[in-house]
């Protein structure tokens, strides 16, 4: 497999994953992304934005477990509280 070809796979699957996980979202949060309240509206936009970056995180990452994606993304987003670890976090 070429490069292209790579990239074109990594490309498919980060816009199937992101399909997926918007249209759920946006099924939940059709209210909020287009109602009047600028604080609500916003919110569920960094939403939208968080499950894009997931979709490409996950997708790019596809040689990596799971244990390292999940800290890939959560080392990416900006936490006003610290990441409290759970259980599952020492595990492979």
């Amino acid at each position: 497999m070429s490069k292209n070809e790579r990239d074109d796979e990594t490309i498919e699957n980060r816009v199937y994953l992101f399909e997926s996980l918007a249209k759920a979202f946006v099924e939940k949060a059709a209210d909020d992304l287009t109602g009047k309240n600028p604080e609500r509206r916003s919110r569920a936009l960094r939403a939208l934005a968080d499950l894009a970056y997931v979709s490409c995180a996950v997708a790019d990452t596809q040689h990596l477990s799971p244990k390292a994606v999940r800290r890939k993304v959560l080392n990416a987003i900006e936490l006003e509280s610290p990441v409290i670890e759970g259980p599952d976090d020492d595990a492979e």
